[in-house]
């Protein structure tokens, strides 16, 4: 998980090691909850927004496999620095009120952000510095007006999780956002990752965890 860009399957683990695709399954679930940044905020002169939609692909009807239609997939906020990092998280709608509380919870006051056209970004320059920028119109780029950090890590993300893990469901999508910005915000540690990781599980080892994580953490 450390080593890889797009992540590991348990699939490939339970070949490796011989353990079962359940245990394999849980080891990943075990270890991907002790990689969320929960009091993470970001600030200053680029701050990016935006919303995606991730689904996975059920089987369909003759001609293959078929994305899922918007309104039944899970919504993900994001917001990042550019040079910096990324907080990604599982949101119930896109309106107004949930994006902006999400923006206000997760961006310090005085920073500028960049954000796409969609109507309910609409206000927030009552508390930040606001650009926007028009991808209906076809602009994607208007000077230092973009929004092109936060869409690199949604494709990241996106990717991984179509040639990995071909789904994910709602229920277990935040985890794997944790997973995904664990890497992305120390992607310039190199080989370091690995240690990062082992730091977080000391960490949290010692400060009493939960019995579900401290029976992980002992076997």
């Amino acid at each position: 998980m450390g080593s890889t860009r797009c992540g590991i399957s348990a699939k490939q683990i339970q070949r490796e090691t011989g353990v079962t695709y359940k245990t394999a399954w849980r080891m990943f679930k075990q270890i991907r909850s002790l990689l969320s940044d929960p009091d993470m905020r970001v600030e200053g002169d680029g701050v990016e927004m935006d919303e995606v939609y991730v689904g996975g692909r059920p089987r369909g009807k003759r001609g293959g496999l078929k994305w899922l239609e918007p309104s039944k997939k899970a919504i993900v906020a994001g917001v990042v620095a550019r040079k910096g990092k990324v907080i990604a998280r599982v949101v119930e709608d896109a309106s107004k009120k949930t994006l902006q509380d999400f923006a206000h919870e997760f961006i310090l006051p005085e920073s500028t952000v960049f954000t796409d056209e969609h109507p309910s970004y609409t206000g927030l320059d009552k508390s930040y510095t606001h650009h926007r920028i028009q991808h209906s119109a076809g602009v994607y780029v208007r000077g230092d007006v973009h929004t092109q950090t936060i869409e690199g890590f949604w494709s990241l993300l996106q990717n991984g999780i179509r040639g990995v893990y071909h789904s994910v469901s709602k229920k277990y999508l935040q985890t794997y956002l944790d997973e995904y910005s664990f890497r992305y915000n120390r992607r310039d540690c190199g080989n370091l990752i690995f240690p990062a990781i082992l730091a977080r599980v000391s960490e949290k080892a010692s400060s009493k965890p939960s019995a579900p994580v401290a029976e992980s953490l002992r076997v």
